[in-house]
């Protein structure tokens, strides 16, 4: 099995979601094989998950003060900081060996990427239903999936390091009484890779052990290439015309 390999390196939120969408474009249309990506973000960013209302879930102003973008997800799920970690997406016509069974099924297939990348980093993780990676019992991944013209979309954070502090001056809470004890129960129950390996560990190094990780757990050759000017010009059109905007990114 082969997938079309990226590396797209750091990006704007919208011009991320933008080419997460017109790669799903792409392959839907058959004119791109079946893709893998890796990606960062620049500047750090807030996504929220489809269904969310921004006006619950981020503190506007100040992502506006610390220039923290907001974006909208095509997939559902909660509010993601990004800000040092590795992100992969994935795009596969939903008749795909990798895509088959339920969408469970599809998640633990697809994240066993993930557990090989920590594993090749000699770190013990698995899968936890529905939709995250954890070792020692602390989360590392999120993912999220969407289904859509035929294709499945799934992406997900490895995180590499985690200012769960700097977090929440970013995201809002349901009461400031009890703000305090959140962070500390979300200090308990997420980790990092750094943290795990006990020092400093960037993008660039995480980049060959999960593109070792997906081609081993996944049982495919990733074929290196670049995104064609057609998917480029489509996601420079998506950022703009869609996840820049304010009535995308405010819908709900």
């Amino acid at each position: 099995m082969e997938l079309r390999y990226l590396e797209t390196g750091f990006n704007p939120a919208a011009f991320n979601m933008g080419l997460d969408e017109a790669i799903l474009n792409a392959v839907a249309e058959g004119r791109q094989p079946p893709t893998l990506r890796f990606y960062g973000w620049k500047p750090r960013a807030v996504s929220i998950g489809y269904f969310q209302g921004i006006e619950d879930e981020v503190d506007g102003a100040a992502c506006a003060r610390l220039g923290v973008d907001i974006v909208r997800r095509v997939t559902g799920g909660g509010a993601v900081y990004h800000a040092d970690e590795l992100t992969y997406s994935i795009v596969l016509p939903e008749a795909h060996d990798l895509a088959r069974g339920t969408i469970l099924d599809s998640y633990k297939t697809i994240c066993a990427g993930v557990v090989e990348g920590l594993r090749i980093l000699g770190i013990a993780a698995e899968f936890a239903p529905l939709n995250d990676v954890v070792a020692e019992g602390k989360k590392l991944s999120g993912n999220a999936q969407t289904r859509k013209r035929s294709c499945l979309l799934q992406h997900g954070t490895v995180l590499l390091s985690v200012d769960v502090d700097e977090m929440f001056e970013l995201l809002k809470v349901p009461s400031e009484k009890m703000k305090g004890k959140l962070i500390e129960d979300v200090k308990a129950r997420v980790s990092s890779v750094s943290a795990m390996l006990c020092r400093d560990f960037g993008y660039k190094e995480a980049l060959p052990a999960f593109r070792e990780g997906f081609a081993k757990a996944l049982s495919a050759s990733l074929a290196a290439g670049e995104p064609s000017e057609a998917e480029l010009d489509d996601a420079r059109r998506l950022a703009i015309e869609k996840f820049g905007e304010r009535s995308w990114v405010s819908k709900r």
